[in-house]
């Protein structure tokens, strides 16, 4: 795959998926805007990536909340590069264990602060639909581009307590990305959703079953996501692409 001359943003780039697929996106030849809350690693990661050549990588401080700072970061990306190829939507986690949510003390869902819940949808359902706004008017310009949105296996199953998580992957995996390619498709514009299963960014993932009895590795789902963008799956759109070892195929509830 050859990315020479594409322009991708990524969120989350500075830690995890995000970051690895930016990695990967640079080393294949592409210029790649990294977008993070985290100022300090991102600026760490993007010298790391142009001090190893390839593609050019920057870095956009950027909360995927505030729809002003997603709008300035579309922005940086085409006043740097002059095009969008790939918005990789990658910002995300579950509001519970991201807030630090005391168990004990909040036993259950409605025992949660709300606040929590909102943040978990603001970053997983509205960082996304905010970013595909705000960069689809520079892809109709252009008449082409991809939104990679990620979902995850738990907007499958479901989760009785973290709810803000499957609730928002859910709506990334069919609402949000079938939406897109229907509005994109005259424009040459396509969409897919890639949703994972369990994957070792986490330790803790390992202990989630599968039918190949393993977690994915991180790099495992970022060759999905590349080949989605590369030349060879052009013909993939709308589709939500599960990734999970045959989790989804168990017939289980664990």
């Amino acid at each position: 795959m050859n990315f020479n001359n594409k322009v991708a943003i990524s969120t989350g780039a500075a830690s995890g998926m995000g970051l690895l697929f930016s990695e990967n996106f640079a080393e294949l030849g592409g210029n790649v805007v990294m977008c993070d809350i985290s100022e300090n690693a991102l600026a760490e990661k993007v010298t790391a990536i142009n001090a190893k050549g390839g593609g050019k990588a920057i870095g956009v401080v950027c909360d995927v909340r505030d729809y002003s700072q997603v709008c300035a970061a579309r922005d940086r990306a085409v006043a740097e590069f002059g095009r969008i190829d790939i918005m990789a939507n990658f910002a995300g986690g579950t509001a519970v264990r991201m807030c630090k949510v005391d168990r004990e003390k909040y036993r259950e869902f409605p025992d949660v602060p709300i606040d929590v819940y909102d943040w978990g949808i603001d970053v997983n359902l509205k960082g996304p639909f905010y970013f595909a706004h705000a960069v689809l008017s520079q892809m109709r310009e252009q008449r082409s581009g991809l939104i990679i949105n990620i979902g995850s296996i738990t907007g499958a199953e479901g989760d009785g307590y973290g709810m803000d998580y499957p609730t928002s992957k859910a709506g990334l995996m069919y609402g949000l990305t079938k939406s897109i390619a229907q509005f994109g498709s005259k424009y040459g514009i396509r969409c897919v959703c890639i949703s994972p299963g369990p994957v070792l960014t986490r330790a803790a993932m390992a202990n989630m079953k599968t039918m190949l009895g393993r977690a994915a590795e991180p790099q495992e789902i970022i060759d999905l996501c590349l080949f989605v963008a590369s030349e060879k799956g052009q013909f993939i759109n709308g589709e939500n692409i599960m990734i999970d070892g045959g989790r989804n195929a168990m017939g289980r509830k664990d």
